[in-house]
């Protein structure tokens, strides 16, 4: 399709999806925040009534004793619970159904969230998937869940992929390995706890890429072209911490003050991006994780840089608004150097907190399949520029060994 049909369509999407939104009902959302904050989302679940819960989450997380950390309250209360650890990153259809079923079986009436993303975006499905005859698959796209989902709470214990803030998960074909996005209103969840206490042992490069994934949904949600509620705000919040306190995270893990930035980093990066969606990174990342099973930060931050040079002159004014906010220029500098200097910050953050810029597990015999899913997914973005085979063969040649 010529690029500028692709454009006009672009444009008729947006102003289609700004229609929808305008008319939506608002959506209630509680965070609970700071030290111990995961104790009183428990105790605010325990106050709502709820006798059954089911905790969604990974087997890692279970013998670590996370979960048990998490769900302290709950354990000491009249409350019965179930367990669904089969989450694996990129959790698939497979493992949703998996899941739905404990919740039948159990017959949960909550289901409380505790992990990554993958877990978060798992327990979204789950929770409606379990009360459902209808397929997952059928629900992918924007608002196709049209029934009740049970009452849905998360705790996250990274803070990168902001899957707490947020009305959408991507989950994966087992076979095809292709990643799809579901999106609804009822898959925010109610409650959220944002407790540093549970994140404090994530090692060093979990937390950096965890953290550039909160980056990447900041910057995207920020120059993005669809301006909406509190995106800038919260976008800007979230680049800012993360300038400042990413790098400490990385060196001292233990650091409660740094943690506990990064988990407010994380979901303010979430909130940002449930308002105008995330971006032509996302386009390319998804398809890196989809084939290759590389994590979704880590496949973000070998985005990141190359997406931002790709749109560095239609996002120039919104790029050197950022060079300031973190102190690699000033506002009297002009404003194509300042985006220059902005893209230069995100490289050497990245470098310093020890991601690689290549990876060699990326084979350039799938470049053209990724290509064409990619640049498919980001006609759905408000972005500022539209991905082009061209443009996206250069940054797939740059990100492979």
């Amino acid at each position: 399709m010529p690029m500028f049909l692709r454009k006009k369509l672009h444009t008729l999407l947006l102003f289609i999806m700004g229609v929808v939104v305008r008319f939506s009902a608002p959506m209630r959302h509680t965070a609970f925040a700071g030290s111990g904050s995961s104790r009183q989302l428990c105790e605010h679940i325990i106050h709502t009534g709820a006798k059954k819960v089911l905790v969604v989450t990974d087997k890692p997380l279970r013998d670590l004793g996370v979960v048990d950390k998490a769900i302290v309250a709950l354990l000491a209360a009249d409350v019965d619970i179930a367990y669904y650890d089969g989450v694996l990153p990129d959790p698939t259809f497979d493992q949703v159904a998996a899941g739905a079923a404990v919740a039948r079986s159990h017959g949960s009436e909550v289901v409380l969230a505790i992990g990554g993303g993958s877990s978060m975006d798992a327990a979204k499905i789950i929770a409606a998937a379990a009360n459902s005859t209808a397929s997952p698959a059928d629900w992918v796209g924007i608002g196709k869940i049209k029934h009740t989902v049970l009452k849905l709470y998360a705790i996250p214990t990274t803070s990168g992929t902001g899957s707490e803030a947020t009305m959408g998960a991507v989950i994966s074909d087992s076979v095809t390995h292709e990643k799809s996005i579901i999106m609804g209103e009822t898959l925010l969840p109610t409650a959220v706890a944002l407790d540093a206490d549970l994140i404090v042992g994530l090692p060093p490069h979990i937390t950096a890429a965890t953290g550039m994934d909160a980056l990447t949904h900041g910057i995207e949600a920020y120059i993005g072209v669809w301006d909406r509620g509190t995106r800038r705000e919260d976008a800007r919040l979230a680049i800012k911490l993360i300038f400042e306190h990413l790098p400490v995270a990385c060196r001292d893990g233990s650091n409660l003050d740094a943690r506990s930035a990064m988990t407010m980093a994380a979901y303010y990066a979430g909130l940002a991006i449930n308002q105008v969606n995330v971006g032509n990174v996302h386009a390319i990342a998804h398809q890196l994780g989809g084939k290759y099973g590389i994590p979704h930060g880590l496949a973000n931050s070998l985005v990141l840089p190359h997406i931002l040079e790709f749109c560095r002159e239609e996002a120039q004014q919104p790029l050197a608004e950022l060079a300031v906010l973190v102190g690699v220029g000033s506002e009297s500098e002009d404003p194509a150097a300042l985006a220059h200097k902005f893209i230069q910050a995100v490289k050497d953050l990245r470098t310093e907190v020890g991601i690689p810029n290549q990876m060699d597990v990326i084979k350039r015999e799938d470049f053209e399949a990724i290509c064409q899913l990619a640049i498919k997914e980001g006609g759905g973005y408000p972005v500022p520029r539209l991905l082009d085979r061209e443009n996206v063969m250069l940054i797939l040649n740059k990100i492979a060994k």
